[in-house]
């Protein structure tokens, strides 16, 4: 891991509109309250925090879904790419899976069709998928199936940076340790960094490098997964680990 940056974030406030205050005026709803870190390149940064503290907020602030309102977010590489909890409806139903990884070459425009095949085929190895479900809609195949698709889904336009939020928390514990080692095999291959957003502290101790505490919309603690996990200085920090044991 090295201290050249993939991302930065300074001083971040950002939320979103919720419902119709007085004169018809949409409110805003602050989330995420001076959020400062950074992403080095090749490591994997975890993320954690209880369920609506902000996690997925940041995700989409990142993303450029979400505009903040004071603050930068400052990418060094091209946009970060999701991959998503739930892939059965982040995957279009409808369509093949070689349509599903396809598509995102079509609409680049850059390469002639038996180049994108090619580049289908081999990113469907990357995810260790037979070639057999290239045919297979999402219906069609298991649950650990269909999240190394919306892996490879990602992956296909080649990004260095992905944002992963709460992967594997649809799955259950054997094939979990599999899309985690596959996770950990891609960023050696492909020269990748992450962001890992979970609350499952386990999974994080295993696959991260370092850890963003959140609570209530603000960093309260940032550090090594040895700091955080063996001498957290934080309250909030040390319930969270109580709680996991």
């Amino acid at each position: 891991m090295s201290e050249e940056l993939v991302l930065s974030l300074r001083h971040v406030d950002s939320g979103y509109h919720d419902g119709v205050g007085p004169f018809g005026r949409r409110e805003r709803q602050e989330v995420l309250h001076d959020v400062t870190f950074d992403v080095r390149h090749g490591e994997i940064l975890g993320l954690v925090g209880e369920s609506g503290t902000g996690k997925s907020t940041l995700a989409k602030t990142i993303l450029g879904m979400v505009k903040p309102d004071r603050g930068t977010v400052t990418h060094y590489t091209k946009r970060p790419q999701m991959i998503f909890q739930d892939p059965y409806s982040s995957l279009n139903p409808f369509y093949s899976v070689e349509w599903t990884l396809e598509e995102p070459l079509r609409v680049y425009g850059k390469y002639e069709k038996a180049e994108r095949k090619r580049r289908v085929r081999e990113m469907l190895e990357r995810v260790e998928l037979p070639g057999e479900c290239l045919g297979a809609k999402p219906s069609e195949l298991s649950g650990g199936q269909r999240q190394r698709v919306s892996i490879a889904a990602a992956l296909i336009r080649r990004p260095k940076f992905l944002i992963a939020d709460e992967p594997v928390s649809a799955l259950d514990v054997t094939i979990q340790a599999q899309i985690l080692d596959l996770l950990r095999s891609l960023r050696r291959e492909l020269d990748l960094s992450y962001l890992f957003i979970s609350h499952d502290l386990n999974v994080v101790y295993q696959l991260c490098d370092r850890v963003l505490v959140m609570k209530r919309g603000r960093i309260v603690e940032q550090g090594t997964v040895e700091e955080i996990f063996n001498h957290p200085k934080e309250a909030y920090t040390k319930q969270l680990l109580a709680a996991a044991e």
